[in-house]
């Protein structure tokens, strides 16, 4: 169900440039995306919620990825429905205190707190957790052979850096900020451009989340 492939940092022009590689993990694309869809339902609609998807929430929450598939107002929902689990199902009730993340992490999730406090009960408080140093939400850039008046050729370059990497693109959307899905995750291809010692175009890749 994994397979070793570049991370999408290593894609970024400073990275690339460094010869620096970093190592993710990729799940099977057709798994991947039945498993959360399925998570989805059992949780936003109202019904029974197994036991296994109790499980799959929990671990969720404790590696970040709330945010990849929910949006703010659904997190809301996701932390009554984990209240609710929590005071009516046994595997829930001694589940849900259980931490397993520490050290740094915990830093960085005080952190993100003090900014910001989406869940308000104690087995939803960690929803709004860490982002890991080296993650998805990063905004990686990549420089690029065409001008911005070529928003087709300019999505081509980018497509091509990210295939060199192992990464399996597929293009959602087209237009002067095109939507893209690379390998699990969707983001949005942004125009942007870095002052060096000259100016570098290229593209901004932005994490794109549940509205």
């Amino acid at each position: 169900m994994l397979e070793e492939i570049p991370n999408l940092l290593g894609c970024d022009l400073y990275y690339d440039s460094a010869g620096v590689a970093i190592k993710e993990y990729r799940s099977d694309i057709e798994t991947y995306s039945r498993t959360t869809e399925n998570i989805r339902a059992e949780i936003l609609e109202d019904g029974s919620v197994t036991e296994e998807i109790i499980c799959m929430i929990w671990l969720l929450r404790e590696s970040g990825c709330m945010h990849d598939f929910f949006s703010r107002n659904e997190l809301e929902k996701v932390n009554t429905r984990m209240n609710e689990l929590y005071q009516s199902v046994l595997l829930a009730k001694v589940l849900f205190p259980i931490q397993i993340h520490h050290g740094i992490e915990i830093a960085i999730k005080q952190f993100l707190h003090m900014k910001k406090r989406f869940v308000k009960t104690a087995v939803g408080s960690t929803i709004n957790f860490f982002f890991p140093m080296l993650e998805r939400s990063q905004a990686v850039f990549i420089e690029t052979e065409a001008w911005f008046s070529n928003s087709n050729k300019r999505l081509n370059d980018v497509i091509s850096r990210l295939e060199s990497y192992g990464h399996k693109v597929k293009v959602l959307e087209k237009g002067p900020i095109s939507t893209i899905k690379i390998d699990n995750l969707v983001y949005e291809a942004v125009p942007h451009v870095v002052y060096m010692r000259v100016p570098i175009q290229g593209v901004r890749l932005l994490p794109k989340r549940p509205i």
